[in-house]
């Protein structure tokens, strides 16, 4: 698989290489497109998948103006 590589200009750093999209285009087919839960091996690693795809509400650190100082 080949992929495009764009030349732009980068504050402080010249002339860089970008990485152009690396996706193959198209749709899922099949009767399984869709099903994530059935893909994963266990119970720990779908828990997993979520908290990842979810890290807003199950993570510990804040960003920007959501840090606090004091928990509420």
């Amino acid at each position: 698989m080949e992929y495009e590589i764009d030349k732009k200009d980068a504050p402080g750093r010249g002339e860089v290489d970008v990485l152009g999209a690396t996706y193959e285009e198209g749709k899922p087919e099949g009767e399984d497109a869709g099903r994530w839960r059935y893909k994963l091996r266990n119970r720990e690693e779908q828990l997993k998948y979520l908290e990842s795809g979810e890290r807003y509400w199950y993570g510990k650190e804040w960003f920007g103006s959501e840090k606090r100082n004091k928990p509420a």
